[in-house]
């Protein structure tokens, strides 16, 4: 690790500096710019098309095999044939390639795994053919969703292009209560500026609020801000991004941060304090509602994980909340960490028995229902309350089912209960927020 220099843009929002370390063009709202890239990823459903692509286009080597990499973790294990020669295409292109790429028992959900691993850092440069790869902004990293034919372009140059996005700068106030974390706070805010709220622009975190949360937290909201239409969602780098990488960088990184007299497109201001434990009601992520408001819901499943809510903090949450209790006659409950790193921990601290106990399915590490994978397929007309990110029509399964996205507390909650459920009513904590 390198030790944090001066932003080099001046007056710049944090994604304009982080652009304009990695470019020599000039770095404004709206530019186009060609810029390297620290770090380009596919998974074993995006993998295969760039594959296609890169052939395509002629080329013969990764640019460094060292900063590309292909991740197994939608459909793995495999689900079916054609989920196996998907990866068997992926795993025989980066053994030929030399690149980075884990088997099934090593892995997890890409979105984890990345960061767990070293993989981003801060002041980097992430491309990702996945849309949720505004995750490592969390690290005060620009990490960004691609479709595949760019994602191969980067994997044989090692730059690409960027447009320049504005930003909008959310400024997170006052102290969260017990109960609410980096989840409620996104849903929240999606719900106050609207899924096209922030269309490609960046989300810059600040404020008493942001800073106090966790690694953890940050990396939920970073991850959701695609669902506002935001091309980033950055943190900046802090005592708690630096310790965490520091402890897990494989290469040498420069922290960049936002300059004096940054303009920013719009400003946005939460109360953090009067923010209760919320969710997104079908079939948008901006469909925000107070848990508490939502008890006539009846549910069918619960799923806790997902590269959104499946590490440590997440399932420690749920494993606090089922802690000698049960799942509800009339739920399944699906548990899956998000990594190995996170399942081995769980397993070591004993909240994998307390979910065995408890009724649920403890799941390998792998995105699983999320996006209708396997693993939890809702059925016509049943209702699920899920950590992931989506609520689309006919997200984890058929079109006439229900996805109502909440955070590990009151996912646990809900499971207890058989309904919508506020932790406060299984914690037995009735003080408003």
């Amino acid at each position: 690790m390198t030790a944090p220099k001066d932003n080099p843009g001046g007056g710049m929002t944090l994604a304009e500096a982080i652009i304009a370390s990695h470019t020599a063009d000039s770095v404004a709202p709206g530019a186009v710019c060609r810029t390297r890239v620290d770090f380009a990823f596919a998974n074993d459903i995006t993998g295969p098309p760039a594959i296609e692509e890169f052939r395509r286009m002629g080329a013969v080597r990764v640019f460094d095999p060292e900063r590309c990499a292909i991740i197994p973790d939608h459909f793995t294990p495999n689900k079916d044939i054609a989920s196996a020669e998907g990866a068997k295409r992926a795993r025989e292109f980066a053994r030929e390639q030399g690149m980075k790429y884990w088997e099934v028992g090593r892995v997890g959900v890409e979105h984890a795994f990345i960061p767990e691993t070293g993989n981003a850092l801060p002041g980097e440069i992430i491309i990702g053919a996945d849309s949720h790869t505004c995750t490592y902004g969390a690290l005060g990293a620009l990490g960004t969703g691609m479709g595949q034919t760019d994602l191969a372009a980067v994997w044989a140059l090692g730059e690409t292009w960027l447009r320049v996005p504005e930003t909008l700068r959310v400024i997170l106030r006052g102290a969260p209560s017990r109960w609410v974390g980096g989840k409620d706070l996104i849903i929240h805010l999606i719900g106050v500026i609207g899924v096209e709220g922030a269309r490609y622009m960046s989300i810059e975190f600040h404020g008493d609020a942001a800073a106090s949360l966790p690694q953890d937290d940050r990396f939920t909201m970073s991850n959701m801000a695609i669902e506002a239409g935001a091309k980033c969602g950055l943190f900046v780098p802090d005592e708690t991004t630096m310790t965490y990488a520091s402890a897990r960088g494989t290469r040498d990184f420069t922290p960049v941060y936002p300059g004096e007299g940054a303009r920013y497109a719009r400003t946005v201001e939460i109360d953090a304090s009067s923010v209760e434990p919320t969710v997104a009601l079908p079939h948008l992520p901006g469909n925000a509602r107070r848990a508490r408001d939502c008890a006539h819901l009846e549910i069918d499943q619960v799923f806790i994980g997902s590269c959104t809510n499946g590490r440590s903090r997440d399932i420690e949450i749920a494993a606090d909340m089922l802690a000698g209790r049960t799942v509800h006659e009339r739920v399944r409950l699906i548990v899956i960490p998000a990594s190995y790193e996170v399942y081995n921990e769980a397993l070591e601290r004993g909240w994998l028995r307390i979910f065995s106990e408890a009724g649920a399915a403890v799941c390998t590490p792998t995105c699983g229902p999320c996006m209708g994978g396997h693993l939890g397929i809702l059925a016509a007309g049943e209702r699920a309350v899920s950590t992931s990110n989506r609520n689309f029509v006919g997200r984890m399964g058929h079109k006439e089912s229900e996805i109502i996205l909440a955070s590990p507390a009151v996912a646990a909650a809900s499971a207890i209960l058989g309904r919508v459920a506020d932790p406060r009513e299984v914690s037995g904590d009735t003080r408003p927020s």
